[in-house]
């Protein structure tokens, strides 16, 4: 039997592979629904919105969609005079799984944009921070269920509830809304650049189909982003976003004191 896999998660955590299906529509569909919800900075004074994303190990979903959005931004108009501020309407802070950061210095910088803007927008992965959460929930003898695969259950930890209630305090907000783009973004149709990969990854398949392959197709990392009908025992979940991403390294540079 010939067995041919093709790689889809949004995550775009596999293991060797460059892209995986369905992946960059879900960026873009969890940057327009940003779009709609960043509206609600208007509703009332010192505004926090927490935008929870999918990614319990990998950021690429989180940040991606933040670029994307910052992208898109840059096609609006905005009115100054009325207090329609671009400054409002941005993004914060990036908070993902591959990056450290110190939650108190963060605050005293997310501190003096709620002071100047009125709101404060930050885009969080699922899964980062956890380990703050974790401790903090150990240290109080809460339990923390598990999985099937012996990870604590991301519901359990609840990573936006939990920052809303630390932010809250720290940025003396008035309001805090937590959105989760999840469902929403995953079951979109394809936009043109995944039907693009959609197509090349499935006329591919069935070529190595008929030569009697076994394996995934995708473009290989480990190959010079060839595409590629990767052997099933290279194949792995959990790949880390790459932070060293030139566009990713430029958009950090706004989240910089």
């Amino acid at each position: 039997m010939t067995v041919i896999g093709l790689p889809k998660t949004i995550d775009n955590d596999v293991i060797p592979i460059n892209q995986t299906l369905g992946a960059i529509t879900a960026a873009e569909q969890t940057a327009i629904f940003f779009e709609n919800i960043v509206n609600e900075n208007t509703t009332s004074s010192r505004h926090l919105i927490i935008h929870e994303v999918m990614g319990r190990n990998c950021g690429w979903l989180t940040a991606k969609s933040a670029h994307i959005y910052k992208q898109r931004l840059k096609n609006k108009k905005f009115f100054e005079s009325v207090n329609l501020r671009r400054k409002a309407w941005d993004i914060h802070s990036v908070l993902i799984p591959e990056i450290e950061f110190n939650i108190e210095k963060e605050s005293l910088r997310l501190k003096k944009i709620m002071d100047e803007f009125g709101c404060v927008n930050i885009f969080l992965s699922e899964g980062a921070g956890t380990n703050v959460i974790i401790n903090e929930k150990l240290k109080n003898n809460i339990e923390i269920k598990q999985d099937a695969f012996g990870h604590y259950r991301l519901d359990e930890l609840n990573a936006g509830k939990w920052f809303a209630k630390y932010f809250k305090s720290k940025l003396l907000a008035d309001k805090v809304l937590v959105q989760k783009s999840g469902y929403f973004a995953r079951s979109s149709s394809p936009n043109k650049e995944d039907l693009d990969l959609i197509f090349k990854l499935c006329d591919f398949a069935v070529e190595s189909a008929i030569l009697e392959k076994n394996g995934v197709i995708g473009e290989d990392i480990e190959n010079e982003n060839k595409l590629t009908c990767i052997d099933f025992n290279r194949i792995r979940g959990d790949r880390p976003f790459d932070t060293s991403s030139k566009w990713f390294k430029e958009m950090s540079q706004d989240f910089e004191s």
